[in-house]
Parts: structure tokens; C-alpha cells; sequence
């Protein structure tokens, strides 16, 4: 399994990816899942990967490939995040069925994709592009789109994400995010992929890949369990509670 994670905020956009992948308990293996993709002077884009590692393989090579050719292409021919999400969805489609009914096997060669960017002059912007090659955008209301195990990490998505939180707020939140994924899903580990956009940088401003030891993460990861624990205790008592301390 997987988890990433995109968050898109006023000031910019946050990209979070694990590393994980398993095909059974004894087959697990350690994969980036995050890549990025920069057209100079005109756009940078960064894509996180889920689904079947073949497939997901496969479309990053050629998106590497049309990008690279000697001819216009790829995301360098895209004008902005909407096109370059129906050209990745297109490119996601070929590479699946070449697999499926190329090879004429029966597995499952679906892969589900986030892609995160902004061309010149243009708003930056995220997108879930599904294995159908349709796409979703986020929105003000929720600003965030995730892909692979999701459900542990939304809740705190769900309370603390607003479309002008700030950077450093949504990288925070999204590492939170992933660190509830892992304690409760084993199929999501370390080492975990942070990337933070800027609006109008067509540049990262900051990278950061963090393993489970990394004093930053590790620092992170203490912080938010004592507070979770400070928080519980300080909940308030049932009235029979109260009762029984008076009485004592």
C-alpha cells in the first residue's frame, strides 16, 4: 500500500509521499514515490504515485521521455495544470492497458496519481488523476487530495487544513498525517518525501526526506504524541466524576 498527499494553500503547495511498497508481508520493498518536473522558465510540477509499481514505473519513463525529446513536448507543451492532468491521464491509460491487455495478464495494472504545480502566469494548482484518466481538482473548501491509505490520515487534514494555512502549518500537517497512517497501517513507512512550493517560484523552496531516526521528524513525532496525551487528560469529567471526587 502507499499513502501521499498534496495540500494546496494560499501561498503555495505542500507534497508528501511515503516510500513503502508490499506485495504480502514478506515482500516489502522501499520505492520514491514523489517526482518532480520542471520546465524552465515556464513550469514545475510534481507528481506522487500509487498503484501498481510496474504502471506507475512505466508513466514516469515516458513523461521523463516527452519531456526530454527534441521536439516540444510533454509537460513543455501543456499551457497549464488542467492540460498537463489530461496529458498525464492519457499517458496513464496507454501505460495500463499496454500492461493488461498487451501482456494479456489478469492482475491489476491500475495507478491513481496527484499532480501538483503551476505554469507561468497561472495559478498553481493540485490534481487527482484517476486510473480512468478523468481527473478531479481540489478546492477552497478542501484544499487537499490524497491517494493510497487515506483514512487515518484525514482527520487531522479534515480540523487543521484551510485554504490560508500557511506553508510551514500545511507541511506540519501533512507529516502529522502520515505519521497517523503509519501507526496504524503497516503499509505505510519511512522514509517519507516533504516538498513545499512557493507560488510563482516555478522552483522548490524546500526539500526534505526523512527517515524514521531524522531529528527533525523524530523531534516532530514527540511533540505531537505528548500533546495528544496532555490534550486527552485534559478533557472533561463525567458528572458522576465530579461527584465521586466531592464525595472523597
Amino acid at each position: 500500500m502507499t499513502y501521499c498527499l498534496a495540500i494546496s494553500v494560499d501561498a503555495g503547495f505542500v507534497a508528501a509521499s511515503d516510500s513503502r511498497t508490499n506485495a504480502g508481508v514478506d515482500n516489502i520493498n522501499t520505492y520514491p514515490k514523489m517526482y518532480t518536473f520542471t520546465v524552465p522558465g515556464k513550469a514545475y510540477l510534481t507528481l506522487l504515485t500509487s498503484g501498481n509499481l510496474a504502471t506507475t514505473q512505466a508513466v514516469i519513463r515516458r513523461l521523463y521521455d516527452d519531456l526530454e525529446g527534441d521536439e516540444l513536448g510533454g509537460f513543455a507543451k501543456c499551457k497549464d495544470m488542467s492540460s498537463a492532468a489530461r496529458y498525464l491521464g492519457s499517458v496513464s491509460v496507454s501505460e495500463k492497458k499496454y500492461y493488461s491487455e498487451g501482456l494479456e495478464q489478469g492482475a491489476n495494472f491500475d495507478c491513481t496519481l496527484i499532480l501538483a504545480g503551476q505554469y507561468a502566469g497561472r495559478p498553481h494548482e493540485i490534481f487527482l488523476v484517476y486510473p480512468e484518466g478523468n481527473y478531479i481538482q481540489s478546492s477552497p473548501y478542501t484544499p487537499f487530495l490524497q491517494i493510497g491509505e487515506t483514512k487515518y490520515g484525514k482527520p487531522i487534514l479534515d480540523r487543521v487544513i484551510q485554504h490560508n494555512t500557511s506553508l510551514e502549518d500545511a507541511a506540519r500537517c501533512a507529516l502529522v498525517s502520515l505519521d497517523s497512517t503509519m501507526r496504524s497501517n503497516l503499509s505505510v513507512a519511512p522514509p517519507f518525501d516533504l516538498l513545499i512550493y512557493e507560488k510563482n517560484a516555478l522552483t522548490p523552496a524546500h526539500e526534505m526526506h526523512l527517515k524514521l531516526q531524522s531529528p527533525y521528524y523524530a523531534s516532530m513525532r514527540k511533540k505531537w504524541l505528548e500533546g495528544l496525551n496532555e490534550s486527552f487528560h485534559q478533557l472533561p469529567q463525567f458528572e458522576w466524576e465530579k461527584k465521586s471526587e466531592a464525595d472523597s
